[in-house]
């Protein structure tokens, strides 16, 4: 009787799933509400081709079907949020909802899937900016959203980091106006891949804190500017300005040595790496204990890929996103980096 009573409640459009009574189900009204609470992550178990083709705003996407799921849902998902899962019809979501309630997440599963959610005429959306989501040494979320090419927002604790931002490379055209004001705006050079006078004008406002290397700062104006090898703390944030540079013979003028910055930003522990524009330099060595890294590969403006790959196991990243790949293929780096213990995610900046 008690189960038959369970599987009949409904709040919110959430009922108990009967004979799997570790998760809930929601229909269309309960879920869009779920998606608009802070408290809740919202996850796309489809494969990255139907994610593409449209999905929930601000869905993080991850195959049910992939071996290594679970392994990737722990690393990205908080264990305090309540994960809101979907997929096409509903049922690789219930069976994902299963999966990561038996590992102690609070889940609900959309019934009826995107299916039924574009039935009742909600909204999708087809950006596919990427995003990755990582835990800082206290549990604290980061969240990674690739761009394009050399740009990259970063979200934390509220606040709102911009790395490189331009409104326009090639065909692919960001619109910074649909996204937060910035707290911290990153240039590593002036480059017009890296350096846009509007992208930095639509997401700036009076508290915005714009850190460059001085070569931005001479064109842009005030501003903090920082040189290689300075360091500065912005409220909870410490980032330490490295080389970024060219070695190769024919190519140093492209970003000559001591110009342009990489960036080592230290949020609440967690250790990220922004190579910039730059080959494999001597200076690499000194980059410790990172735990993500965004290195270059698109030369003769920075590395090939038998550079990437020699730079990767010069710095030992726990994650490495190869980006400012161009036409360069880089498919091939995370099985030449297969034994490294380093885990290659290639997303899509291009």
């Amino acid at each position: 009787m008690k189960k038959i009573i369970s599987c009949l409640l409904t709040t919110l459009g959430l009922t108990t799933a009967c004979g799997q009574a570790n998760y809930e189900n929601a229909d269309v009204k309960g879920f869009a509400a779920l998606t608009n609470d802070p408290n809740v992550v919202v996850l796309d178990v489809r494969t990255a081709e139907e994610f593409k083709e449209g999905h929930i705003a601000g869905a993080l996407n991850i195959d049910q079907a992939q071996s290594d799921f679970m392994d990737r849902a722990k690393e990205a998902l908080p264990a305090d949020k309540t994960i809101a899962v979907y997929c096409r019809s509903g049922r690789r979501s219930a069976s994902a909802a299963g999966r990561l309630a038996a590992e102690g997440y609070k889940a609900v599963n959309l019934k009826g899937g995107i299916l039924a959610w574009k039935e009742a005429q909600m909204p999708v959306t087809t950006d596919t900016y990427e995003v990755d989501v990582f835990k800082t040494k206290s549990g604290k979320t980061v969240k990674f959203h690739a761009l394009v090419h050399a740009s990259i927002r970063i979200e934390y604790d509220g606040k709102e980091i911009f790395i490189d931002p331009v409104t326009k490379l090639g065909n692919k055209t960001i619109d910074y106006s649909t996204m937060p004001k910035a707290d911290y705006i990153f240039l590593t050079h002036e480059h017009g891949d890296h350096f846009d006078k509007e992208a930095i004008k639509l997401l700036a406002n009076e508290g915005t804190q714009l850190v460059m290397n001085k070569r931005c700062a001479d064109m842009y104006g005030p501003c903090a500017v920082l040189r290689n090898d300075q360091s500065a703390t912005l409220g909870d944030i410490t980032v330490d300005a490295v080389p970024a540079y060219n070695i190769s013979e024919g190519h140093t003028q492209f970003h000559p040595k001591g110009r342009d910055n990489g960036y080592i930003l230290t949020i609440d522990g967690l250790r990220i790496y922004i190579a910039g524009d730059t080959e494999d330099i001597p200076e690499m060595q000194n980059v410790k204990d990172i735990d993500i890294a965004f290195m270059p590969c698109n030369q003769p403006y920075t590395m090939t890929t038998e550079q990437l790959i020699k730079a990767a196991k010069t710095v030992k990243p726990k994650v490495l996103f190869p980006y400012h790949y161009g036409q360069t293929d880089v498919k091939g780096i995370p099985s030449q980096l297969k034994d490294s213990g380093i885990d290659v995610r290639i997303r899509h900046y291009e």
